[in-house]
């Protein structure tokens, strides 16, 4: 299982059309509003890496609303 963090800069007025539309998507477990440098912050799953690139972040960016992301992913040390 592979994790990723998207940290996720939107529109404005577009908050949250952005949020439900993010709910929707495969693979995203929560999308939550932060303060902070960035607007929203989304919890992403996959089986592998691969997968949240192209099928989940690929999702993702057809979300109109969204300016910019950034992804962290999560790596796990025993």
């Amino acid at each position: 299982m592979a994790k990723a963090y998207l940290k996720i800069d939107l529109e404005t007025g577009k908050e949250t059309e952005v949020k439900v539309a993010l709910k929707k998507i495969s693979g995203v477990k929560s999308a939550d509003f932060v303060t902070g440098t960035h607007d929203l912050l989304a919890s992403v799953e996959g089986k592998n890496y691969e997968e949240i690139v192209t099928k989940t972040l690929a999702e993702i960016r057809k979300v109109k609303g969204i300016k910019k992301t950034t992804t962290d992913f999560v790596f796990e040390w025993a």
